[in-house]
């Protein structure tokens, strides 16, 4: 694919952009997919009139995207390419924003396969929606997709959600969350599933239940990938269905910030996502049982 006038936005002809703030806006293309692996750039005479700067500012913005192993192809008289696999240096970002993308680009495997612990999946619901899309459209066409899934056991005191004042067995906080639990994993498994059929994809979908209230969310992605969100406590008033004010202790899910870790950065980051993996599986294998959503 060349990127085209069409795919970028002029800048602010108030002034002119550092060769900093240009590596950065291209850089944020990247990291949101605007700009893929393969993609050519424009020419440095393009992007110079783009952001109404000389070719020396966007050389050394180039140079700074080659440093970080962001471009391929780096030679005289030719634009450089967007580096495969090109790493990313994305800010932790709330769930809702962050994961979306993360999922979608784990769909273009053909084995897919997506590990989670989190109190519901909501936000793993959302965020697959796109992908989903993007199967039905024809744009990606996994051949297998496994999704394992642990969720607090009904059959336990939950931590959170949590009535202010009431704790007992009748706590209606527990009943909302249980509702939830049960009806958002039962449509993610749906079109999930959905997808055998329609598109005679190999699909797999297996809840466990948690003995323990988690107190993060984690997403592992192709075993390549680790997604992590403190799930931060408020209390909050909701108004239920009956009209009824409920008082409780709650979790920050979809608004928490989301920490990615990419064994391909090596360190502390590979050591991460081994250690997530390592630990959803013993808690897969040992101590969780079969949940039905009901």
């Amino acid at each position: 694919m060349v990127v085209t006038r069409e795919n970028v936005v002029a800048s602010d002809s108030n002034r002119r952009l550092s060769p900093q703030e240009i590596a950065d806006v291209l850089r944020e293309r990247i990291r949101t997919g605007e700009l893929k692996a393969g993609d050519r750039l424009p020419t440095q005479a393009e992007l110079a009139e783009e952001f109404g700067v000389e070719r020396g500012a966007v050389r050394l913005a180039l140079r700074e995207l080659q440093e970080d192993g962001l471009l391929s192809n780096v030679s005289k008289g030719s634009p450089p390419r967007i580096a495969e696999a090109a790493p990313t240096r994305n800010g932790p970002q709330p769930t809702m924003v962050g994961l979306a993308p993360r999922i979608t680009e784990a769909f273009s495997a053909p084995h897919v396969r997506i590990d989670a612990v989190c109190l519901t999946a909501e936000t793993l619901g959302v965020a697959l929606g796109e992908p989903v899309r993007r199967i039905h459209d024809g744009r990606i066409a996994p051949e297998r997709i496994d999704v394992r899934i642990l969720l607090p056991s009904r059959e336990i005191n939950l931590a959170f959600p949590v009535s202010v004042d009431n704790h007992d067995d009748e706590d209606p906080a527990h009943k909302r969350w249980l509702r939830q639990r049960n009806t958002q994993g039962y449509v993610l498994r749906h079109n999930l599933q959905s997808l055998r059929s329609s598109h005679g994809i190999d699909v797999h979908v297996t809840f466990r239940a948690l003995p323990f209230t988690p107190p993060v969310k984690l997403y592992l992605l192709n075993e390549a990938e680790a997604l992590m969100a403190y799930y931060t406590i408020t209390r909050r008033e909701e108004t239920s269905s009956e009209g009824k004010k409920l008082d409780m202790y709650d979790a920050l899910g979809s608004a928490s910030l989301l920490f990615s870790f990419e064994k391909r950065a090596g360190g502390r980051d590979a050591a991460f996502v081994d250690e997530s993996q390592k630990w959803f599986d013993a808690l897969w294998e040992t101590i969780t049982t079969d949940l039905k959503l009901t």
